[in-house]
């Protein structure tokens, strides 16, 4: 079992047999140079934690801060009890030499004065880290964990806004918020952690009390040793004790303020880069305050061999500045001009990139996306993108929205790469009212006509929406309206948002777990064919989500074509049982319309291979004829309450679909290959198409 512990990488390990080394030393007497180590190692800890902070970017960067903080707290007590036993135990026979060090360094061999002097400085000391470190330190983390706690809900609505307006992608957005969970929790944890430190330096203080007055008890009345004995022994026992265990934790305190007082930044900038940059940001101030202590320095009676050269110096670290702050300057404006000049020969500027997609608002719809006004339009955005890139599998750029003055007031438009796909206008404060089939009481209105469907439609006021809701009306608010078009006019247009960056993104997201796929995908076809076939499947709203089983189908017949009307067919046979399942009831049955065998062969007939695929090139009566005929099916069956689908053979679908695609552009054709076996055809009729 043993062979098997990776005791380097275990580090869980470490810490519980650390952990449980610390608890004993609270008991288990200690020999004196296993106490050196100890010693050694508790200052070692602590310095390694402050050199963490001071190069420790963020706060959250050392999450583990406030255990680490416990945990050498707790070692710094349990070295203090073993040693404050020993002592207690030897007296003057107490061979540490780490202690014996210190003391020595503190107090010196200046006998009763050096031992006076060393126990002043001991005390000063314990009041710094008291009332100066510890005590600012506490006050700065209760501060922080209660603002950090109080902004915390503004923090998480600000994320979820950026992730709505497209800012931010999904994993930015968990990331962020993770981010300040973790914040928030470090300086909760913190706010409790502090006290532990204020503990440790009053329970250093009573310990070092104990080692002085109860050593010298011990000192006289069980070693025998006279007053100026006992107490020079212990005095500085105490002091060199004292020292090495308020070290370590004045060390520790500091790194607490450190931490607590970091104010927030770039996440990639440590204490001393900041400091650097603030110190450095005018040269002035250099200037200026070298000039003050030379001038100090003239005055009769002040050192001048001292504030004058003092002076020299911070006068030239200003001087030195100020050349680099020209140099900063020239180059600045080298760039400037750099810009300002023309492009070319003809002074025409870079192009600008144009916004994947964007939504234009007249001035008087501004308010549906001012969120201080109630307005919920990013969010109803970014919910759109969320649902679309669920349902078809399209993760769509940001939608930039802008309002637009040249737009009438309740108009707006959407724009796919700078041009116009659809164009609108909703009033704010009305509703739009469609009557469902079901109304019991007309009710006038000014008449207009749903811009998502093409639907009859009235606007009514807020006061006439109960009465409509109640006479049978659908009833629609203005935003709704409004995302409800873009909704559509995306899916619509889904084919042309799809371009070659995008499909990029979506193989390298894929690479991570299906890398055999996309390399065998990208050995054999361009990034522009494999987006020509997920073009081709989103224009009749297939989705791509499936990317894995996409591009597996296209590297089978890779060797057999690449022509993409092909590779889409067999990539829709593939995806066949999502896309029936896309049509068909609860009972897994599909109503179809079929067509006269006359008539597909006479479209087969047609073809005719183009760069854009294979098209049905009819003469226009028999175009006439078959738009006539499949338009009073469609009729028909609209009327029995089906969707209308057409159901044909492999070799003719692509062919329907084109010659229908200008006059109905959402008609579903499905091939016969496409059906899955668990899917029930119900056949509706037979198109006749007359001669």
């Amino acid at each position: 079992m043993l062979k098997n512990l990776d005791f380097k990488n275990n580090a869980d390990f470490v810490i519980a047999i650390a952990v449980i080394i610390v608890v004993l030393m609270l008991i288990i007497p200690l020999p004196t140079v296993l106490l050196d180590v100890l010693m050694a190692a508790n200052l070692t800890l602590s310095l390694l934690i402050v050199l963490i902070v001071i190069y420790t970017p963020r706060a959250i960067d050392f999450s583990s801060f406030p255990s680490v903080l416990l945990i050498s707290t707790i070692f710094g007590l349990g070295i203090n009890v073993s040693s404050t036993r020993l002592i207690l135990a030897k007296g003057a026979n107490f061979d540490g030499k780490m202690v014996r060090a210190f003391a020595t360094f503190v107090t010196g061999a200046g006998g009763t004065e050096g031992v006076a002097i060393g126990f002043v400085i001991f005390i000063i000391l314990i009041a710094v880290q008291t009332f100066v470190i510890t005590k600012g330190a506490t006050r700065v983390a209760e501060v922080a964990a209660r603002f950090t706690l109080d902004g915390m809900p503004i923090k998480q609505a600000s994320i979820e806004q950026e992730y709505n307006s497209g800012l931010i992608t999904e994993e930015e957005q968990r990331k962020k918020k993770l981010e300040l969970q973790q914040e928030s929790d470090f300086y909760g944890s913190m706010d409790g952690s502090t006290k532990f430190v204020s503990g440790n330096v009053k329970v250093g203080i009573f310990i070092t009390v104990i080692n002085l007055i109860v050593g010298m008890v011990f000192g006289m009345v069980l070693h025998k040793e006279p007053f100026d004995v006992a107490l020079a022994t212990y005095t500085s026992l105490t002091i060199g004790d004292g020292l090495l265990s308020q070290l370590p934790s004045l060390l520790v305190s500091f790194a607490t303020g450190l931490i607590v007082t970091r104010s927030a930044s770039d996440g990639q900038t440590t204490i001393g880069s900041n400091v650097k940059k603030e110190f450095t940001q005018s040269a002035w101030i250099y200037v200026i305050a070298g000039g003050a202590l030379a001038a100090l320095g003239i005055i009769p009676g002040f050192p001048w061999y001292i504030l004058i050269p003092m002076g020299a110096l911070i006068f030239y670290l200003g001087f030195r500045l100020l050349q680099i702050e020209k140099k900063k300057e020239k180059t600045a404006e080298e760039e400037t001009e750099k810009k300002k000049a023309p492009a070319g020969p003809s002074g025409i500027s870079p192009v600008v990139p144009l916004d994947a997609l964007s939504l234009e608002l007249g001035y008087a719809l501004i308010p549906l996306v001012d969120e201080e006004k109630g307005g919920d339009l990013r969010e109803r955005v970014g919910r759109i993108r969320r649902e679309l890139g669920l349902d078809l599998g399209l993760v769509l750029p940001p939608i930039k929205m802008i309002d637009n003055s040249i737009l009438e007031p309740n108009e707006y438009c959407f724009k796919i790469r700078g041009v116009e796909v659809g164009r609108a206008s909703v009033r704010m404060n009305w509703y739009m009212c469609m009557n469902t089939g079901s109304v019991t009481e007309e009710i006038e209105g000014e008449k207009t006509t749903d811009p998502a469907f093409g639907l009859p439609a009235i606007w009514l006021t807020e006061d006439q929406r109960d009465r409509a809701q109640r006479a049978g009306y659908a009833v629609v608010d203005s935003p709704t309206i409004l995302v409800t078009h873009l909704t559509e006019m995306i899916k619509s247009r889904a084919q042309e948002i799809l371009g070659r960056q995008e499909v990029q993104s979506i193989l390298d997201t894929l690479k991570k777990d299906f890398s055999a796929v996309v390399e065998e995908a990208n050995k054999h076809f361009t990034v522009g064919e494999i987006q020509k076939v997920m073009q081709g499947l989103l224009r009749e709203q297939v989705s791509i989500r499936n990317t894995v089983s996409i591009l597996e189908t296209m590297c089978d017949y890779a060797a057999i074509t690449k022509k993409t009307d092909v590779l889409v067919e067999k990539v829709r046979q593939r995806l066949g049982r999502q896309i029936c399942l896309q049509y068909a009831d609860e009972k897994k049955t599909i109503h179809v319309l079929t067509i006269e065998p006359y008539f597909v062969e006479k479209l087969d007939a047609s073809r005719v291979e183009t760069i854009n695929g294979p098209i049905a090139a009819l003469e226009p009566s028999d175009q006439r004829n078959w738009i006539s005929a499949l338009s009073a099916s469609i009729v028909a069956v609209q009327e029995k309450g089906y969707l209308p689908i057409i159901l044909a053979p492999e070799a003719v679908r692509v062919l329907i679909k084109s010659s229908t695609e200008r006059e109905m552009p959402n008609l579903v054709v499905l091939s016969v290959p496409e059906i899955d076996k668990e899917i029930r055809i119900e056949s509706l009729g037979e198109i006749k198409v007359g001669s």
